[in-house]
């Protein structure tokens, strides 16, 4: 056998999402691509912004010399001095471009963040459900995750997680809005996750860092306001990208910012910087930290993904499905009537595909992406209604 042991393991456990996603290219080639509901794969389908468009064609032709050369690692200074500039507002503290880096999208920026902070055998706290990746980019460095239960909404449970942490915890990842939920942490509750963690920091004589992993902040709903964390404790860390807020994920490009008063932030960004390089991303995608710096305060139409969440909420209603209402992002995670694997079964020979929650660390619920045209959701209703009959007989 080549292939290592571990490997083997995490393609067997590994993403329900992809296998969601494959089954339902068989099932459009054989039934046509009309004819089936496909909820898989957060893959945002509204389009970039208008002004993106212009900004790429205008750099593409910029041929000056060192356009295409080697740049330093943590991204080009004046691009990091823009976003600094926004993330200062968003966060409510005075960022430096100093304080940023420019990564290949937020799970490079992720993996970067864990290589420079985890040891062997530090453990990572996960909120359940959760983007399933999150296990792969801890164990790559040497990490252990421990998942720590929500609410019934979704919501952190605060007994839980101080029940979780110990002497040996060096990160709790957040991700808010989230996915597969929607749920966004309020201002009070990321201030109490603050409190917490630094309590629990001086209690343990070790600092547990805040991350949060943010790449659905400018996605949310009836005025739904996604908190500042840097507020909340000095321990901060933000990582997110613009897969989603400007429909960019094939060009993967994304950021990490530290809190700008946070004690040990040289070190830190020091390893960070290094592991950006000696990961092999070598520095993000150079023509796409160009274009970006000009759309700092661009973002897709999210009223588009407002107008379908009514929609498949609408159909849910209908059919009897109980649900969370997301506030931000682009799925729904309804409860399943029975097992989560067996109903997704029956959806799929009703031609829907929906994942189950297990894919997220949290059985008993299927994700829906609501990422895909407003008549596909629209034409589904009918099969959804099927699913539960067949259910209820």
């Amino acid at each position: 056998m080549t292939v290592a042991k571990k490997m083997q393991l995490f393609a067997e456990k590994s993403s329900w999402i992809r296998k969601m996603f494959e089954e339902g290219a068989r099932m459009k080639a054989e039934h046509g691509a009309e004819n089936v509901f496909d909820f898989s794969l957060g893959n945002p389908d509204v389009p970039p912004p208008p002004k993106f468009s212009e900004v790429l064609r205008d750099l593409a032709v910029n041929d000056k010399p060192g356009v295409h050369a080697y740049m330093p690692n943590g991204g080009y200074p004046y691009v990091r001095e823009a976003l600094a500039q926004r993330l200062s507002k968003e966060q409510e503290v005075d960022i430096d471009h100093g304080d940023v880096l420019m990564t290949c999208g937020a799970a490079g920026g992720l993996n970067v963040i864990m290589k420079a902070l985890l040891d062997p055998g530090d453990e990572v706290l996960i909120m359940a459900p959760f983007f399933v990746e999150y296990n792969f980019y801890v164990d790559n460095h040497g990490g252990v995750t421990t998942a720590v239960p929500t609410d019934e909404e979704f919501n952190i449970d605060f007994e839980a997680l101080e029940a979780a942490l110990n002497e040996r915890t060096k990160v709790v990842l957040i991700n808010s809005p989230n996915n597969p939920t929607g749920q966004v942490y309020t201002g009070e509750a990321i201030q109490r996750l603050g409190k917490l963690l630094d309590e629990c920091g001086e209690k343990y004589c070790n600092t547990i860092y805040l991350v949060s992993d943010e790449p659905y902040r400018k996605i949310v709903f009836d005025d739904c306001q996604v908190p500042s964390i840097m507020q909340a404790t000095t321990n901060s860390i933000v990582v997110s990208s613009y897969s989603k807020d400007l429909s960019l994920p094939g060009e993967r490009i994304g950021y990490i910012a530290v809190h700008p008063d946070m004690k040990f932030k040289k070190s830190l960004l020091d390893a960070m910087t290094l592991a950006n390089r000696i990961l092999g991303f070598v520095n993000a995608p150079a023509l796409m930290q160009r274009v970006v710096e000009q759309l700092q305060d661009v973002s897709v139409d999210t009223s588009i993904y407002a107008r379908r969440r009514e929609i498949f909420c609408a159909i849910l209603d209908k059919a009897g499905f109980e649900y969370v209402k997301p506030k931000g992002a682009f799925y729904l995670f309804p409860k399943s009537p029975i097992d989560d694997v067996e109903f997704c079964a029956i959806l799929q020979q009703e031609k829907i595909l929906a994942v189950p929650g297990r894919g997220f660390g949290m059985p008993g619920y299927f994700r829906l992406a609501f990422c895909v045209d407003d008549k596909v959701i629209e034409n589904s209703a009918e099969a959804f209604q099927r699913a539960m009959t067949r259910v209820n007989r």
